[in-house]
Protein backbone atom coordinates (compact mmCIF):
# COMPACT_ATOMS: atom_id res chain seq x y z
CA UNK A 1 0.00 0.00 0.00
CA UNK A 2 2.90 2.37 1.00
CA UNK A 3 4.05 1.70 -2.50
CA UNK A 4 1.29 2.45 -4.51
CA UNK A 5 0.64 5.39 -2.54
CA UNK A 6 4.66 6.72 -3.34
CA UNK A 7 3.87 5.85 -7.18
CA UNK A 8 0.67 8.47 -7.19
CA UNK A 9 2.88 11.22 -5.01
CA UNK A 10 5.57 10.98 -7.48
CA UNK A 11 3.50 10.61 -10.69
CA UNK A 12 1.85 14.07 -10.10
CA UNK A 13 4.43 15.99 -9.57
CA UNK A 14 4.09 18.22 -12.03
CA UNK A 15 7.51 19.44 -11.99
CA UNK A 16 8.61 19.06 -15.89
CA UNK A 17 12.43 19.67 -15.00
CA UNK A 18 12.69 22.34 -17.31
CA UNK A 19 16.81 24.20 -16.91
CA UNK A 20 16.15 27.36 -16.59
CA UNK A 21 18.78 29.28 -18.66
CA UNK A 22 19.75 33.43 -17.81
CA UNK A 23 21.28 34.95 -20.47
CA UNK A 24 22.52 38.89 -20.61
CA UNK A 25 21.20 41.15 -22.75
CA UNK A 26 23.59 41.30 -25.97
CA UNK A 27 22.44 43.01 -29.06
CA UNK A 28 23.98 44.03 -32.26
CA UNK A 29 25.67 47.54 -32.51
CA UNK A 30 27.79 49.08 -35.07
CA UNK A 31 29.79 52.46 -35.52
CA UNK A 32 32.24 53.87 -37.89
CA UNK A 33 35.55 55.13 -37.80
CA UNK A 34 37.98 56.73 -39.92
CA UNK A 35 41.10 56.13 -39.18
CA UNK A 36 44.76 57.47 -38.57
CA UNK A 37 47.12 54.21 -39.37
CA UNK A 38 50.82 54.75 -37.92
CA UNK A 39 53.41 53.37 -39.02
CA UNK A 40 55.27 49.89 -37.90
CA UNK A 41 57.51 49.42 -41.00
CA UNK A 42 57.48 50.24 -44.69
CA UNK A 43 54.77 47.30 -45.64
CA UNK A 44 52.56 47.47 -42.41
CA UNK A 45 49.90 50.63 -41.02
CA UNK A 46 48.47 49.65 -37.84
CA UNK A 47 45.16 51.63 -35.81
CA UNK A 48 44.45 50.68 -32.18
CA UNK A 49 40.92 51.86 -30.85
CA UNK A 50 39.49 51.05 -27.23
CA UNK A 51 35.74 50.20 -26.94
CA UNK A 52 34.18 52.47 -24.28
CA UNK A 53 33.26 49.72 -22.54
CA UNK A 54 34.41 46.16 -22.33
CA UNK A 55 32.76 43.60 -24.70
CA UNK A 56 30.57 40.47 -22.98
CA UNK A 57 32.92 37.83 -24.13
CA UNK A 58 30.48 35.94 -26.07
CA UNK A 59 30.29 38.97 -28.74
CA UNK A 60 32.01 39.01 -31.50
CA UNK A 61 33.54 42.02 -34.00
CA UNK A 62 32.70 42.42 -37.51
CA UNK A 63 34.89 44.65 -39.32
CA UNK A 64 33.84 46.10 -42.55
CA UNK A 65 35.94 48.74 -44.89
CA UNK A 66 34.38 51.13 -47.57
CA UNK A 67 35.71 50.14 -50.70
CA UNK A 68 33.56 52.17 -53.02
CA UNK A 69 30.07 53.51 -53.57
CA UNK A 70 26.80 52.01 -55.64
CA UNK A 71 24.10 54.05 -56.19
CA UNK A 72 24.67 56.28 -53.57
CA UNK A 73 25.30 54.13 -51.04
CA UNK A 74 28.45 52.68 -49.39
CA UNK A 75 30.01 49.39 -50.52
CA UNK A 76 31.40 47.32 -47.56
CA UNK A 77 33.63 44.37 -47.40
CA UNK A 78 34.26 42.04 -44.94
CA UNK A 79 37.95 41.90 -43.32
CA UNK A 80 40.07 40.30 -43.89
CA UNK A 81 39.98 41.35 -47.57
CA UNK A 82 43.40 41.34 -50.17
CA UNK A 83 43.25 44.42 -52.74
CA UNK A 84 45.36 43.12 -55.73
CA UNK A 85 47.10 45.75 -56.89
CA UNK A 86 47.40 45.93 -60.72
CA UNK A 87 51.19 46.44 -61.53
CA UNK A 88 54.37 44.86 -62.69
CA UNK A 89 55.11 42.80 -59.16
CA UNK A 90 51.61 41.30 -58.71
CA UNK A 91 51.69 43.23 -55.05
CA UNK A 92 48.44 42.82 -52.47
CA UNK A 93 47.47 44.88 -49.99
CA UNK A 94 45.90 43.06 -46.86
CA UNK A 95 43.68 44.48 -44.70
CA UNK A 96 42.94 42.52 -41.71
CA UNK A 97 41.88 42.85 -37.89
CA UNK A 98 41.96 41.59 -34.24
CA UNK A 99 40.09 42.32 -30.93
CA UNK A 100 39.57 41.54 -27.37
CA UNK A 101 37.09 42.55 -25.52
CA UNK A 102 38.84 45.77 -24.56
CA UNK A 103 39.87 46.98 -28.12
CA UNK A 104 40.49 46.61 -31.78
CA UNK A 105 43.71 46.24 -33.98
CA UNK A 106 43.60 46.94 -37.88
CA UNK A 107 46.44 46.25 -39.95
CA UNK A 108 47.27 46.84 -43.35
CA UNK A 109 50.25 44.84 -44.63
CA UNK A 110 51.69 44.98 -48.03
CA UNK A 111 54.29 42.63 -50.03
CA UNK A 112 57.81 43.46 -49.22
CA UNK A 113 57.91 45.15 -53.16
CA UNK A 114 55.15 47.80 -52.75
CA UNK A 115 55.88 50.43 -50.19
CA UNK A 116 53.56 51.74 -48.26
CA UNK A 117 55.39 55.21 -47.22
CA UNK A 118 55.44 56.55 -50.95
CA UNK A 119 51.21 55.21 -51.69
CA UNK A 120 49.28 56.40 -48.93
CA UNK A 121 45.98 55.65 -50.58
CA UNK A 122 45.99 52.50 -49.44
CA UNK A 123 45.60 53.40 -45.90
CA UNK A 124 44.78 56.77 -45.07
CA UNK A 125 41.16 58.24 -45.97
CA UNK A 126 39.57 54.91 -45.48
CA UNK A 127 36.50 54.46 -43.30
CA UNK A 128 35.62 51.25 -41.58
CA UNK A 129 32.54 49.85 -40.11
CA UNK A 130 32.87 48.13 -36.76
CA UNK A 131 30.03 45.46 -36.17
CA UNK A 132 29.71 44.08 -32.73
CA UNK A 133 27.52 41.18 -32.43
CA UNK A 134 26.04 38.39 -30.04
CA UNK A 135 27.71 34.84 -30.19
CA UNK A 136 24.38 33.19 -29.87
CA UNK A 137 21.29 34.87 -30.25
CA UNK A 138 17.59 33.77 -29.33
CA UNK A 139 16.74 32.74 -32.56
CA UNK A 140 20.23 30.91 -33.75
CA UNK A 141 23.55 31.19 -33.36
CA UNK A 142 25.88 33.55 -35.75
CA UNK A 143 27.09 31.13 -38.09
CA UNK A 144 23.33 31.71 -39.49
CA UNK A 145 23.98 34.47 -41.47
CA UNK A 146 26.83 35.41 -44.10
CA UNK A 147 28.49 37.73 -42.68
CA UNK A 148 30.30 38.43 -46.19
CA UNK A 149 27.04 39.88 -47.09
CA UNK A 150 26.71 43.27 -45.08
CA UNK A 151 23.00 43.46 -45.71
CA UNK A 152 22.18 40.43 -44.32
CA UNK A 153 23.84 41.16 -41.56
CA UNK A 154 21.98 44.25 -40.65
CA UNK A 155 19.06 42.80 -41.47
CA UNK A 156 19.79 39.74 -39.63
CA UNK A 157 20.66 41.97 -36.05
CA UNK A 158 18.72 44.70 -36.96
CA UNK A 159 21.16 47.23 -37.07
CA UNK A 160 19.69 51.03 -37.40
CA UNK A 161 21.59 52.31 -40.26
CA UNK A 162 20.38 55.42 -39.19
CA UNK A 163 21.70 55.63 -35.78
CA UNK A 164 25.68 54.16 -37.08
CA UNK A 165 27.68 56.84 -36.10
CA UNK A 166 31.26 57.94 -36.66
CA UNK A 167 33.13 57.40 -33.36
CA UNK A 168 35.45 60.46 -32.53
Amino acid sequence: MLAFVSLFIFSCDNNDNEDVVVTEDTYATAYDIAPTFSRSTSNLYQFSDEFNSPLVESDVVLIYMQTGVANGSPIWRLLPYTFFVDNATNDEVDYSFDFSKFDIQINVNSTPTLNLDSNSTYYAGKRFRVVVVPAKTGKSSVNNVDHNDYNAVVKYYGIDEAKIKLKN
